[in-house]
C-alpha cells in the first residue's frame, strides 16, 4: 500500500471519530490512563490497527540511545496520537508531537485532549510536517 495523503486523512478522520465516540460516552473528568483504555477498545472495534504505549527510537551521533519515550498510540504504522487531559492543547503539547513525529518519521500526528466539551471542536489538534507535502494526494 502506498502512504497518500488521502489516506493519512482517512485514518485521522476515524481516529477523531474514535475519540469523539469515547468522549460521548464519559465526558471530560477521568484519569488519561482510562481515555486510552477505552480509545484502545474503540479503535480494536472500529478494525484500525495501532501500537499502544510504543518506545521510540532516538539516535544521536549514529548510537542508538535507550529512552523511555513513549507515543500513547502509534495507529496504522503511520500516525502517532498523543492523549492529554489538560484544559486546552498547549505549545508544548505540539512541541512533543512533532518530536516523536519526526523521531519515527511521520508525517502526520494528532494530539487529543479529553478534558473540553467538543473533542471536534476544541479537544484536538492535526499537524502534519514537511513530508506530508511531498506525499502524492491520492492512490
Amino acid at each position: 500500500m502506498q502512504l497518500t495523503q488521502e489516506y493519512l486523512d482517512t485514518i485521522t478522520y476515524k481516529v477523531i471519530g474514535a475519540a469523539i465516540e469515547v468522549h460521548k460516552t464519559f465526558g471530560p473528568g477521568l484519569l488519561e490512563s482510562v481515555y486510552h483504555k477505552c480509545m484502545k477498545k474503540e479503535l480494536e472495534l472500529r478494525g484500525i490497527s495501532f501500537k499502544s504505549e510504543m518506545l521510540i527510537p532516538v539516535h544521536y551521533k549514529g548510537l542508538e540511545i535507550v529512552t523511555e519515550l513513549r507515543c500513547d498510540l502509534f495507529v496504522e504504522n503511520c500516525i502517532v496520537v498523543e492523549f492529554k487531559i489538560t484544559e486546552g492543547i498547549m505549545p508544548i503539547h505540539e512541541a512533543q508531537l512533532l518530536t516523536y513525529m519526526n523521531l519515527l518519521g511521520c508525517s502526520k500526528g494528532i494530539i487529543i485532549t479529553f478534558n473540553c466539551i467538543n473533542i471536534f471542536k476544541e479537544g484536538q489538534k492535526t499537524l502534519i510536517t514537511e513530508a506530508y507535502h511531498k506525499l502524492p494526494k491520492s492512490n
